[in-house]
């Protein structure tokens, strides 16, 4: 089948086997590596794009249903590519990483948990939002400070 998607604001059409996986288009068909397979089955988070601006595990999505859709991927957060994302600079910052493996879907839904959220977003309420995507490595207490510093820092300037 034939499917066009717009990811990180450049638009692409390709051929696919009508049970072609999302994650699987956009890694090997796009060579967009950042999204990663943890599990194959959204029990992990680690495939965490955006799907017209909501946060979606890709693992189990199908591309012929992202066809005509908008994706944004770890590498598209800025737009324009010219340095880092506020959370990939708080991930960073306050050593919010350990193996990585986590880390791309983990700001990607913290990005959406950020846009929809007023003010700095208490430890529950970060906790909540991140529900579903695992750490691996159990760095939960350094990628809560992290999205809050990432908050802080985008109300203060």
């Amino acid at each position: 089948m034939k499917v066009t998607l717009t990811v990180n604001g450049s638009t692409h059409t390709r051929d696919v086997e009508p049970r072609t996986l999302l994650v699987d288009f956009l890694r090997d068909e796009l060579g967009l590596t950042g999204t990663n397979v943890g599990c194959d089955t959204t029990q992990c988070g680690a495939c965490t794009v955006h799907l017209d601006g909501r946060a979606v595990k890709c693992c189990t999505l199908l591309a012929v249903q992202a066809d005509g859709r908008e994706v944004t991927t770890i590498e598209g957060l800025t737009g324009d590519g010219d340095g880092l994302h506020p959370l990939q600079a708080a991930f960073r910052d306050e050593h919010g990483l350990q193996c990585g493996y986590c880390t791309p879907g983990m700001i990607m839904a913290a990005v959406e948990l950020l846009e929809r959220h007023d003010g700095v977003p208490s430890e529950r309420e970060v906790r909540h939002g991140l529900d579903g995507n695992l750490c691996r490595c159990t760095g939960y207490e350094n990628i809560v400070d992290a999205v809050r510093a990432a908050a802080a820092e985008t109300q203060s300037g």
